[in-house]
């Protein structure tokens, strides 16, 4: 491009255009799925998997194995009497549920870190979380699987943290003063996050297709805001719509009112009558609990 052209560009305006190069390039930045969470995932999906390897696997990282003590013993899963080791969680908690918070504590380590912008990532995770926790509650209002369900609304913003951090070492490179250029972007970084909204289920399809994610989860990531475009796993991606509407009206709810939340097509084509969103939405305490216990 020329650099009268260049130059005659908006700051953001530039940034959008080196983001849509990188893209076009296959030059952006993925994260690595962390080496615990892949090996869960793994044992999740092994039949001959059992509570010994699990509490072997999460074992081997300390740091970890306290994290999940931790929210083991929160309020979010009351348990009737304090877990002291992780033998004593699986017994208590279950395996599946034991796996969910052993990838969750690995994830946020990995691939939720963003320098500079802790506010708005740690924002985005615990949208995640509330995705998550939603998607549960309604895969179990739908009776349909509950841990793919909640991999799919956990991971469908996974593109967000990447976009940001991707962004913000572009404005370094090209040396963009955001204090004189935009004034109050320091602040108020709405205009990044308009890029994070914009590029971050295109990310997120090349993390999950990088991270070999299940097909149901990297669909529901692509697809979420569009399912009319899902091919095979349609139902999964309604399912992380309405989870991820109804984790906005929980933690934003300016953002997305009550009467917001239900105006959407989606609960009629997934047979969710008035009485199933009043009970989804009679979840929010059940789900908070789950977000603060696993804010790391």
């Amino acid at each position: 491009m020329p650099p009268d052209t260049q130059a005659a560009m908006t700051p953001i305006e530039q940034l959008e255009r080196a983001l849509v190069q990188k893209l076009e390039q296959g030059d952006l930045e993925l994260p690595l799925l962390p080496q615990v969470a892949s090996q869960v995932m793994a044992l999740t999906s092994d039949p001959a998997a059992d509570a010994a390897k699990l509490s072997s696997l999460i074992h081997q990282d300390q740091a970890l194995a306290a994290h999940v003590l931790r929210i083991a013993n929160s309020p979010a899963y009351m348990p009737r009497s304090p877990v002291v080791s992780l033998q004593h969680a699986v017994a208590m908690l279950g395996i599946n549920l034991l796996s969910e918070i052993a990838f969750t504590a690995s994830l946020k380590a990995g691939a939720f870190q963003v320098p500079g912008h802790e506010d708005e990532v740690r924002q985005l995770w615990r949208h995640s979380l509330a995705s998550g926790a939603f998607a549960k509650e309604v895969a179990r209002t739908r009776r349909v699987n509950v841990e793919s369900a909640f991999l799919c609304g956990l991971l469908h913003g996974i593109g967000k943290p990447v976009v940001l951090r991707t962004t913000t070492t572009i404005a370094r490179e090209l040396k963009i003063d955001w204090v004189k250029a935009l004034g109050t972007i320091l602040n108020n970084k709405s205009h990044l996050m308009t890029l994070v909204e914009g590029y971050h289920t295109r990310v997120g399809t090349l993390i999950a297709e990088k991270w070999s994610l299940p097909k149901q989860v990297m669909e529901a990531i692509q697809y979420y805001g569009d399912y009319d475009h899902a091919t095979t796993f349609r139902q999964e991606c309604m399912l992380t719509c309405v989870a991820d509407r109804l984790a906005t009206h929980l933690l934003t709810p300016d953002d997305m009112p009550d009467d917001t939340v239900r105006d959407h097509p989606v609960f009629g084509e997934l047979n969710l009558y008035p009485n199933d969103i009043d009970q989804l939405i009679a979840c929010r305490d059940k789900v908070l609990a789950v977000v603060n216990a696993m804010n790391l």
